[in-house]
């Protein structure tokens, strides 16, 4: 089974490189499933609606969130218009939709966690940790593969160790960067730290340079804008899962630099 995961796609040219670039990458490497953050999809800060159906209509399956998930309003008064949508599973039992899904895929099934951290980032109600072991603790599916948004590298690593063998992937989103540093942990679990970013490569982590670095050299908060067009970039792991063992057994960065 061939499973691809896209880092958090940022803005107009985040969908522009996934409406070009996805088809083909399903096509040429058989790709069974497609996961994708879209919790900067919107204008870099959300999710909505439209451009949720443009995702699914490109050829994405599943759609993890993070802690821009509140930006858009729609999505909390029309949950109902994000069906393939999971938001973090740790966030408060009051705000709509699921923090888990289970898609059938050639005759397995595949479990879809969305989880966030709690280390320099805002959003979660609940420990991550002890939300993500009460969803393992009931759950019997064949293969299990976590988005954890987090910010800091360490919290992302503990979780993955601390789910060893217990899930089949866990992938890393929010920092925008990926991590060279995929890894299968001793009892079978592939972890990476994060995936990356699909918007503008000329860009840092999406959105204008030239604010940022005024910023860093004024010390003067800037309102960050996101650019309009410009050349892109697409992070994302193509995980290879065996259909023996439900484990990975292999993965292939495929990212596409314009």
């Amino acid at each position: 089974m061939n499973i691809l995961f896209i880092g958090d796609i940022v803005g107009k040219i985040g969908r522009r490189m996934l409406k070009e670039y996805l088809p083909n990458i399903r096509k040429e490497h058989h790709i069974d499933l497609v996961i994708a953050n879209g919790e900067n999809v919107t204008h870099g800060k959300g999710l909505s609606s439209n451009h949720y159906k443009e995702l699914i209509e490109d050829g994405v399956d599943c759609i993890t969130m993070g802690n821009h998930h509140f930006r858009v309003k729609e999505i909390l008064e029309h949950p109902e218009r994000y069906p393939l949508m999971i938001r973090p599973a740790n966030f408060s039992k009051y705000v709509p939709g699921s923090g888990t899904i289970v898609f059938s895929v050639k005759g397995k099934t595949v479990r879809i966690t969305n989880i966030i951290g709690k280390v320099f980032i805002d959003g979660a109600d609940a420990n991550p940790f002890q939300t993500l072991d009460e969803i393992v603790a009931s759950s019997s599916e064949d293969i299990h593969i976590v988005d954890f948004h987090a910010e800091a590298s360490a919290e992302k690593i503990a979780m993955a160790m601390a789910f060893d063998g217990k899930i089949t992937a866990l992938l890393g989103t929010h920092t925008h960067v990926q991590t060279n540093d995929p890894r299968f942990l001793s009892k079978g679990t592939f972890e990476l730290t994060d995936v990356g970013m699909c918007g503008g490569s000329q860009t840092i982590i999406g959105v204008n340079k030239e604010e940022v670095i005024y910023k860093n050299f004024s010390g003067i908060p800037q309102m960050f804008q996101l650019p309009s067009d410009g050349i892109g970039q697409c992070n994302s792991i193509l995980l290879k899962i065996s259909e023996e063992t439900n484990k990975v057994t292999n993965f292939e960065f495929i990212n596409v630099y314009e």
